[in-house]
């Protein structure tokens, strides 16, 4: 059963989140009657909080606006996780990202206890993430238009430039945002191909929302339908590979842009696109299960030619490969 205290710093936290709520909201969430939440009200003005009261039939409860609110308070774990999520902050690309972390890290370390501080700097000072590949945007301006319209389901129309230097216009349905090899992505329909296309942020040139909603598809999954767009794009050999071994191992030992995994009767059969088949017979030969070449022959060839350098970096007993 929550204690009054709780009940009035909980009316607090609703009008900071929800900016205005009615009394009669404000008192179904806290389940009390109408008498009761008028004290509460009147103990937060008692501590200096000024809470304004809307007289009317729409009335509501609200904070004055621009009212400093006291500061957050964080348990261990959540000064954490945020601590650790700014880690990451600074290998996503994200423009400016540097200076923004250590303002953000020291705002946090102010409200925090001397030795939780502590715990969190040393965290932030000596914990580093693979994330070097990460490639910085000239300015997060694309990156938080697009993220916007996505989470309100808002067309936009976009100038982009191509690989080649081609700046198109076309207007664009975001279903979702995407970080892979090092870059952002905005998955989405495009209304120019009328199909799903991914476009790299730091190609967006320009981003005007435009006065039109769209659906989304259900549990669309951005970061999905990029590896299967990489993974799939038309490159000199189509490959088919049986790989003989359970789907979770095979993409334990196989990262998920290499091709598609389809199981299949034997065990799980990959299927990919590669320019360079010695690169993809080089992937092959560190597996730790077996495996049959079915497509293309050229294939064969390339983890013959793997195989034979092996044998002579072993120096076994076949090392010549003449």
């Amino acid at each position: 059963m929550y204690s009054p205290t709780t009940r009035v710093l909980t009316v607090l936290e609703l009008l900071q989140t929800h900016g205005r709520l009615s009394g009669a909201e404000l008192a179904r969430r806290l389940e009390v009657d109408g008498r009761t939440l008028r004290r509460y009200i009147a103990r937060l003005e008692d501590l200096g909080i000024p809470v304004l009261a809307e007289r009317g039939r729409y009335g509501c409860y609200r904070l004055m606006a621009g009212f400093k609110l006291p500061p957050m308070m964080f348990t261990d774990d959540e000064a954490l996780a945020l601590s650790v999520g700014l880690v990451a902050a600074r290998g996503l690309g994200l423009a400016e990202a540097a200076p923004a972390v250590q303002s953000a890290q020291a705002k946090l370390e102010r409200v925090m206890p001397g030795k939780l501080k502590n715990r969190i700097r040393a965290l932030g000072e000596t914990v580093r993430l693979d994330m070097a590949r990460s490639v910085a945007q000239g300015d997060n301006t694309a990156l938080l238009a697009l993220s916007s319209a996505a989470h309100g389901c808002q067309r936009v129309h976009l100038a982009y430039r191509s690989a080649d230097g081609v700046v198109t216009e076309r207007d664009l349905d975001p279903y979702g945002l995407a970080h892979r090899g090092g870059r952002w992505y905005a998955v989405g329909l495009c209304h120019l191909r009328r199909d799903l296309r991914s476009f790299r942020l730091d190609r967006v040139l320009e981003v005007q929302a435009l006065n039109a909603v769209f659906t989304p598809p259900a549990d669309f999954d951005a970061v999905q339908h990029l590896a299967l767009g990489i993974a799939t794009l038309p490159r000199s050999f189509s490959i088919q590979v049986l790989l003989r071994t359970a789907m979770e191992t095979a993409q334990e030992q196989l990262f998920e842009g290499v091709g598609l995994f389809q199981p299949c009767t034997g065990g799980v059969m990959l299927h990919a696109q590669a320019d360079d088949l010695d690169w993809f017979a080089r992937q092959l030969a560190r597996l730790s299960f077996d495996f049959e070449i079915r497509q293309p022959t050229e294939l064969h060839g390339a983890f013959r030619a793997c195989v034979d350098r092996l044998r002579v970096l072993a120096g076994g007993p076949n090392a010549d490969p003449a």
